[in-house]
């Protein structure tokens, strides 16, 4: 199995690397499922230069800019219509700033790929759009936890 790790990163501490790596190493050693995270991949995707300057194109090069952006969304997009088996989405301040999450779900949604939202943001502030996109709601790492171990079984 393999689970997609979507949130926030644009504009989450660490690109959001921290809650994606401690949930990796509990899938991998509970359940022995892999992840696709794209905090990681991007470096697979984009080219030194493009890591280091895509920001800064924003501004200055918006052409460069689209080009570096549309590598990053066309491999997330990729490996969650192609490779993944379901969706870890972690729903916070730093996804409401910005799109990719919003896309991701939406996709996993569109292909059947259930959905599994952990937020501490209250449901009637949350888009509708992005809960109708859900399988399943959690308050906190602990009840996915639970609950993927009670689906998946222990390893």
């Amino acid at each position: 199995m393999i689970a997609y790790l979507s949130g926030g990163m644009e504009n989450a501490p660490n690109m959001g690397s921290i809650w994606r790596d401690e949930i990796s190493h509990w899938l991998d050693a509970e359940l022995g499922h892999d992840v696709f995270n794209p905090v990681v991949h991007q470096f697979e995707v984009l080219t030194i230069e493009e890591m280091d300057e895509f920001r800064r194109w924003k501004l200055t090069a918006p052409e460069k800019f689209k080009t570096t952006v549309r590598k990053m969304i066309d491999a997330d997009i990729n490996a969650i219509e192609s490779k993944i088996d379901y969706v870890i989405c972690l729903w916070d301040k730093s996804a409401l700033k910005g799109g990719g999450t919003h896309g991701e779900v939406t996709t996993a949604y569109r292909r059947g790929i259930p959905v599994y939202m952990i937020t501490k943001i209250p449901s009637h502030k949350i888009s509708s759009w992005i809960i109708g996109c859900c399988k399943r709601e959690f308050n906190s790492f602990n009840e996915l936890k639970a609950f993927l171990l009670k689906k998946y079984g222990l390893r």
